[in-house]
């Protein structure tokens, strides 16, 4: 018999994450704020719950998708106190590696074990049960948590103990923020050169500058016709939640002394881009930042 799992957070991400458990033969309790969220997932079969403590009860699984690291230690400090020891807790935000080992902490003090697990693969990913999950924890926590995630993902990679899911969602997302910058840069220069996209696009997606950003997520409306560039670039991923990785990524480098210069740089584009009101459309939308840039 498959357990019963808490879900804790509905929205973009959680709500079909959770509907795939649903359809995976799981029984999910869910707990959101939002109305909208509520509804969507009742209408996906999830058993609402007023409070987080009447979701957790009688689960053996508890996942939590929440917007950022205050959110996760305040759900889980309370989840610590209503939680049945043995229960696995698994965290699937992205948040700084520092608040995911703090989670840990609270989760085994509480006799549970636990995981950081953030995804990969946007709001696509969530709704196909695509998503790529970079997973920090014990084996046995694996172990234990794995039938869980492969129901919402295809993918399911061990990154090593306590913290290590976050900090390799931190430097992924730091390339992809870094790669897609360059590839708007270099379509941007491919117009201004006389180039048209496509033939920009047939050589880069075939040749050295091969990338997610050009082959997925092609920043301009044609070669790629399920890219957020042909529906007037609608999210896909949001440019505000990449200006939180990013500067999630530069709160790490800046606590470790690691070098990233192009990471720092991009966040600032990025920064900018937020700043103008453009936070709720897809990043790759950022081409009309640069675009517009003289210099």
């Amino acid at each position: 018999m498959l357990e019963t799992v808490a879900f804790i957070g509905l929205g973009n991400m959680g709500g079909p994450m959770a509907a795939n458990l649903v359809k995976a033969g799981f029984a999910v309790k869910g707990f959101d704020l939002a109305e909208p969220a509520r509804f969507a997932a009742k209408a996906n079969g999830i058993t609402l719950c007023d409070t987080t403590a009447q979701a957790v009860g009688g689960v053996s699984v508890v996942i939590t998708m929440l917007p950022a690291g205050h959110h996760v230690l305040s759900v889980w400090g309370e989840l610590a106190e209503t939680v049945g020891s043995g229960t696995l807790m698994i965290d699937c935000s992205t948040i700084d590696v520092d608040s995911a080992r703090k989670s840990h902490v609270l989760a085994g003090a509480a006799g549970c074990l636990s995981l950081d697990a953030p995804v990969s693969g946007g709001t696509t990913g969530a709704s196909a049960a695509t998503l790529t999950f970079m997973v920090g924890g014990e084996a046995d926590a694996l172990s234990r948590g794995r039938p869980v995630l492969e129901a919402m993902g295809r993918r399911v990679v061990h990154c090593g103990s306590a913290g290590a899911g976050q900090a390799a969602k931190i430097c992924n997302n730091m390339i992809l923020g870094i790669t897609m910058a360059g590839v708007c840069e270099a379509f941007v220069l491919g117009e201004k050169l006389g180039l048209s996209h496509q033939a920009l696009f047939d050589v880069a997606s075939t040749s050295s500058g091969q990338c997610w950003a050009i082959s997925t997520n092609c920043p301009v409306p044609g070669p790629v016709p399920t890219s957020p560039a042909n529906r007037d670039y609608k999210p896909g991923f949001a440019a505000a939640l990449m200006l939180k990785d990013m500067r999630l990524s530069q709160e790490a480098a800046k606590s470790t002394g690691a070098a990233t210069a192009l990471g720092a740089h991009a966040t600032e584009l990025y920064e900018r881009f937020d700043q103008l009101g453009h936070g709720g459309e897809d990043f790759s939308s950022i081409i009309n930042f640069v675009r517009n840039r003289t210099s």
